[in-house]
């Protein structure tokens, strides 16, 4: 549901370790919850996420992030990765004083995320994760090396549509909500990169073949833990995201007619499903959802004695 709301935007420059990034917080007057920090994909910045404000904001405040490597942030080397980013992340919510936040991190986003609930486990109260998997699948991996390949061989066109052919799935998975809006919207972004926005993402790509996607531990403290995806995802398969979710003892679910790029396709879901989650409400009789699958917090069983 569309809400028409008067909201205060703030945004400031910070610096981490020699690194200068940009926050954006907006609020509308209300708290229902802890603020929500949003930490998107690989090739998105601090506005990638702004038409999700008229969902958040009439129940809590909403904080993005141009971090190192993004949007108008300073570039990043490949040498750090997302325990950094992470630090940077909790760097942020500490300089604004937020105490406590929920956390919602998607594809490359939740990778940040997971680590962030991971070290700084006092910072964060609920975490939901979207698009994320353990690990790179050789096909994601081999995926990034040909597109390196095509930037220094100024193949950009073919490069921009051999992106949108990997981040959604084929026709044939099934059906997509949007699916030729969704690649047209792809395709003209890829398009009309310039050098530095190629630049930062070839580097995002190169981050995640340089650094662990995820780690088991140390143990996820959060007071709710949620993993979904696109049922039709070909990027980070769901059975990837289940698995993730298994790990951390969360809860996990895919939604319909979606693939990776289901936040795009089928956004007013996906925010309808971010504010019941962050909020306490129910969410797993929500029509756009294929059920909810419960896993237990796995259990540490005590060493073995020598």
């Amino acid at each position: 549901m569309y809400h028409d709301i008067q909201s205060q935007v703030a945004e400031e420059w910070l610096e981490y370790r020699g690194f200068r990034f940009l926050t954006r917080f907006v609020t509308a007057g209300t708290r229902a919850t802890e603020p929500v920090v949003v930490l998107g994909g690989s090739s998105q910045d601090r506005f990638s996420w702004q038409r999700y404000e008229q969902w958040l904001l009439p129940h809590t405040g909403m904080l993005t992030l141009d971090l190192p490597g993004y949007g108008e942030a300073d570039p990043l080397p490949t040498g750090y990765g997302m325990d950094f980013l992470a630090d940077t992340v909790r760097h942020a919510c500490e300089t604004l004083s937020l105490e406590r936040v929920n956390v919602f991190g998607a594809c490359f986003g939740a990778s940040i995320a997971l680590r962030f609930a991971q070290r700084h486990p006092d910072r964060i109260t609920r975490l939901m994760l979207g698009g994320t998997a353990e690990g790179l699948s050789p096909h994601y991996i081999a995926s990034a090396e040909r597109w390196r390949r095509m930037v220094d061989d100024g193949l950009l066109e073919e490069m921009a549509q051999d992106m949108v052919a990997q981040f959604m799935s084929p026709p044939e998975q099934g059906t997509v909500r949007r699916r030729a809006a969704v690649e047209r919207l792809l395709r003209e972004r890829f398009a009309k990169m310039t050098d530095r926005q190629l630049s930062m993402d070839v580097t995002h790509h190169e981050r995640l073949l340089n650094h662990p996607w995820s780690l088991p531990e140390p143990r996820v403290s959060a007071e709710a833990v949620l993993v979904f995806t696109g049922e039709h995802d070909t990027l980070t398969l769901p059975s990837m995201g289940r698995s993730v979710a298994e790990g951390l003892g969360a809860r996990f679910t895919t939604i319909k007619e979606s693939d990776h790029l289901v936040q795009i396709e089928r956004d007013a879901e996906v925010a309808d499903l971010m504010v019941r989650f962050f909020t306490d409400q129910p969410y797993e009789t929500l029509p756009c959802l294929n059920p909810v699958e419960c896993f237990d917090s796995p259990v540490h069983q005590p060493a073995a004695a020598p």
